[in-house]
Parts: C-alpha cells; structure tokens; sequence
C-alpha cells in the first residue's frame, strides 16, 4: 500500500512540475513576431490559395501518439474558405508553415475581426516530431512561433 501511494505521489509530482520529463510541456507558449511577408510559391503550383493576413492565435495539444497543432487566422475581409497549414521548411530543428486559405468567390464586406477568424489545424505524429525544436505558423504580416522548452 506504501508503494502504491509513493508511486501515486512521484506521478501526480511528475505531472505538476515543469521538467522536460513531463510530456505536456514539452512545447511552451505561443509568441508573436510582427513581419511583412511576401507571398512565396508552394510546392504545388496549382495550390492558388493566399497567406491569410494575420495568425491571431497558434497552440499545441499534446496527444498519446503525437501533436494537434490548432491555428486561428484573420483575413481581411469575410468568406475566406479552405484554410491549411502548408509546410514550408524543416530543418535544424525547425519546421515552418504557411497558413493559406482560399478568398471569397465574390467581394465580401469586411465585418467584424471575430467574423473574419477561420481556424485549422493538423495532427503530426512523435516520429514526425522527432529532431525538432521550434513550429512556426506564418501569416502576410505576423508569424508565431512555440518552441520546445
């Protein structure tokens, strides 16, 4: 009985302290870095959506078999459709995406900055994480970064 409430102890401590054993902290919180991007080519050129002009908020959810990273973008204006993170870049450690969507068929109105949010994400697996130390997220004229503590 002894053991068992030792053992308890050691994980619920494990889980509440910030060490880089504890796999929920192995990324930290999101940052922001305002720069002017120019839109570049993908790698599928008949991918003609456009980098969404702000990334509002970045986050990653630890699961059992790897990560979800969720991102919340904010065109300029309503009715953008079709939002993915596109990989750009993996290497040194870091690994790079571009937020994309698809503008509006038709002009929208621009509305109010909530109205405008669209969110995406993706799943990658401990073996793609493997080897890598910062994710960033990038928008036409932010770009945010979680980097492994």
């Amino acid at each position: 009985m002894l053991r068992m409430i030792l053992a308890l102890a050691l994980m619920t401590s494990l889980a509440a302290c910030s060490t880089r054993l504890n796999p929920f902290n192995w990324f930290g919180n999101d940052r922001e870095e305002r720069v002017r991007v120019s839109e570049t080519v993908t790698e599928n050129p008949r991918d003609r959506r456009f980098l969404v002009s702000e990334v509002v908020a970045f986050a990653i959810d630890p699961t059992a078999q790897g990560v979800i990273l969720r991102a919340i973008g904010r065109p300029q204006t309503q009715g953008h459709w079709e939002a993915d993170l596109v990989e750009v870049a993996r290497e040194d450690g870091a690994l790079v995406y571009e937020f994309r969507v698809f503008p509006p068929p038709s002009p929208a109105p621009a509305g109010t900055p909530q109205s405008r949010e669209v969110i995406t994400g993706l799943e990658l697996s401990n073996f793609a994480l493997r080897g890598i130390r910062t994710i960033t997220v990038v928008g036409a004229e932010n770009r945010r970064t979680i980097s492994r503590r």
